[in-house]
């Protein structure tokens, strides 16, 4: 490390909690489907936080995390045909609140303690702090911040500037992990100390910088630090 790192900030969908454990829920709704059901929902989900941010104007006002969630969802529905029922369709999107953690990060987490251990995510206050405390990971999580606050997604630099704003400290004294890779990327563009996880063996992307770290686990950030 060139300098010591002082604070760790975590992405929180894909990369402490597994978005895609839901998927064995939706196959309970749609046999032989689930999978690919969750598989568009979230490339949906994602795709519409860039476009949105691109979109921002007087006559297109920016939806939250949840709202996006929701279309997402639909189109996936509506892409498969689908036929779920209005509680069925509840019941997915209720699933987000319990999102089931990666089995490497709650030792991670745990062993870099004292250091301040915190969420920045696209996610609303309200859904990230409901999903922490449903989890184990409730403890060893110090705080949640939503890119709601800065009124735009990641990977812009104003979110991730409220990171930098709560802690008061320096990007490169901040380590910023995150299992994908177009955000490492961003975080690493804006100055900070950036792990990218990549736990599927992905290419690096190429239209940014390099994160700094590439390891393959969480566990592998707690051990060289």
């Amino acid at each position: 490390m060139a300098r010591p790192l002082r604070a760790f900030v975590f992405d929180a969908y894909g990369t402490l909690f597994d978005v895609h454990s839901i998927a064995q829920l939706a196959e309970e709704f749609a046999p032989g489907q689930g999978a690919v059901l969750s598989q568009i929902w979230r490339t949906k989900q994602l795709e519409y936080t860039w476009l949105q941010s691109l979109m921002i104007s007087a006559t297109q006002p920016r939806d939250d995390f949840a709202a996006l969630t929701a279309h997402a969802l639909d189109y996936a529905i509506a892409q498969l045909m689908v036929p779920l029922t209005v509680a069925e369709r509840k019941a997915l999107l209720d699933g987000y609140l319990h999102l089931a953690p990666f089995p490497d990060v709650a030792g991670a987490l745990a062993a870099l303690a004292p250091r301040p251990r915190w969420i920045l995510s696209n996610g609303t206050l309200a859904m990230l702090e409901r999903l922490v405390r449903s989890s184990v990971l409730a403890a060893d999580i110090d705080g949640v911040i939503s890119a709601d606050a800065a009124g735009i997604y990641k990977p812009s630099p104003r979110v991730y500037q409220l990171a930098v704003d709560r802690l008061r400290l320096e990007p490169a004294d901040i380590a910023f992990v995150s299992a994908n890779g177009w955000d490492a990327a961003g975080a690493k563009a804006f100055g900070f100390a950036s792990f990218w996880i990549n736990r599927s063996g992905y290419p690096v992307e190429r239209h940014a910088p390099e994160p700094d770290f590439i390891v393959g686990s969480l566990a592998n950030v707690a051990a060289m630090v």
